[in-house]
C-alpha cells in the first residue's frame, strides 16, 4: 500500500463523517422544500404512505451518494495536489 494511501485513510474518514452531516442536512432542507414536515417519514411509521416513504428513501439515498461522491472525490483531488499521488 502506498503511504499516500495510508496517510489519505484518516482523512476519508474524518471528511466521511463530515459528508455524512452535511447530507443530512442538504437532504432535510430539501424534503423540507418539497413542502413536507421536518422530518422524513421512518419505514416503520404506521401513519405514512408506502409512496411517501419510498420517494424519501431514494431522495436521502441519491443526496447521501452524490455528497459521498463529491467528498470523496474533491479529497483525492487535494491529496493528488499536496503528493502527487493519486490516493487508492
Amino acid at each position: 500500500m502506498k503511504a499516500s494511501a495510508v496517510a489519505y485513510k484518516p482523512v476519508g474518514l474524518a471528511l466521511g463523517a463530515l459528508g455524512g452531516a452535511l447530507a443530512g442536512v442538504a437532504f432535510k432542507q430539501l424534503w423540507k422544500g418539497l413542502g413536507h414536515e421536518d422530518d422524513a417519514p421512518n419505514a416503520t411509521d404506521e401513519d405514512r404512505s408506502w409512496r411517501e416513504i419510498l420517494i424519501a428513501a431514494v431522495l436521502q439515498g441519491a443526496v447521501f451518494a452524490a455528497v459521498k461522491a463529491s467528498i470523496d472525490r474533491g479529497g483525492a483531488v487535494a491529496v493528488r495536489r499536496l503528493t502527487g499521488t493519486w490516493p487508492d
